[in-house]
């Protein structure tokens, strides 16, 4: 009977050891996600191929809208901390900000990867030269201005310039623009971080210089605004035959308005947004399996110019 009881006592303690064991291996990975803005339609396709993936694998995804305000992102990240998740997938609005609450998260074991702009610290990163971005962005406008309006035109370009590590995009493209377009005069250069900002800006620089006829992004988001804001201002068909709109990110909603017809939405360069998001939660399930490697990796966006004619004859197929 006592040796009954022993095997019986035995037998409880290895179930209450294991019981721990299998709630483990069973808790589901909780990802926060913190987007520098919800109206940028670029952080919403990343978000999107985030939120893919982590259907995918069975994870949980927060995400959270700084609204580009860098104390609100910090605060952000100490609740990602306070709620234990797993991982935290954030483009920085200022990167030194974030380091020191970066490095409270990794002490807790949390991962954290970066995609766009730099976080110096990130277990991972996924990035772009700004500058080389800008190049590229600013090379379509000028092939467009050069083909279509002989070299000469009235430019405006919606820029990023309050965020510190986007202006060297925006360099990017003033300077490819003015390289290959000596004859080209930049009107103006504003910073709009949103289609309707992209708005506001067109609309006040068309009452002031009513001969631009290029308008130009950092990304998409505010050359959507632009896109509407020149619609509505009734040109000729002869006029917005002219006109070029273009940005970067090959977001959906460019695209869409790539197809409208007689569309001005002229170009953008693809850096597979979605794609970035999927990368990111495929990157935290090999740490998760395989362990975090002590030497973040880095990984660098392709840059791939696509034109109306690409999107219109179907060679141009976006990964969402």
């Amino acid at each position: 009977m006592k040796k009954l009881v022993s095997i019986l006592l035995a037998a409880l303690l290895i179930a209450a050891m294991l019981a721990p064991m299998a709630m483990a291996e069973t808790k589901q990975i909780t990802v926060g996600m913190s987007i520098p803005q919800m109206a940028n339609p670029y952080f919403v396709s990343v978000m999107n191929g985030v939120q893919k993936k982590c259907d995918e694998l069975g994870y949980k995804l927060i995400p959270v809208d700084a609204g580009y305000d860098v104390a609100k992102q910090v605060s952000d990240f100490e609740n990602f901390g306070n709620q234990g998740v797993d991982c935290v997938i954030a483009c920085p609005i200022d990167s030194n900000a974030l380091v020191p609450v970066v490095d409270q998260l990794k002490a807790k074991g949390i991962i954290v990867i970066s995609f766009a702009q730099i976080i110096e610290n990130a277990n991972a990163i996924f990035t772009l030269d700004e500058y080389t971005y800008g190049v590229a962005i600013g090379t379509n406008a000028a092939n467009w201005i050069n083909e279509k309006l002989g070299g000469k035109a009235q430019v405006l370009i919606i820029s990023q310039d309050n965020v510190e590590a986007v202006v060297a995009r925006g360099n990017g493209i003033q300077e490819t623009i003015e390289k290959l377009c000596p004859e080209a005069e930049i009107v103006a250069r504003q910073a709009g971080d949103n289609p309707t900002k992209g708005m506001e800006i067109t609309e006040n620089i068309m009452q002031q210089y009513p001969d631009v006829r290029v308008i130009t992004g950092n990304n998409d988001s505010g050359p959507l605004g632009a896109y509407e804001a020149i619609l509505g201002l009734g040109l000729s068909k002869e006029e917005l035959d002219k006109f070029y709109i273009g940005g970067g990110d090959a977001t959906p909603e460019a695209i869409a308005k790539m197809k409208e017809e007689n569309s001005i939405y002229r170009a953008t360069v693809d850096l597979s947004p979605f794609q970035t998001g999927l990368d990111c939660v495929t990157t935290l399930n090999d740490f998760l399996t395989n362990g975090i490697p002590e030497k973040a990796p880095v990984s660098y966006f392709t840059m791939v110019p696509v034109w109306q004619e690409d999107v219109l004859s179907g060679a141009f197929v976006p990964a969402s």
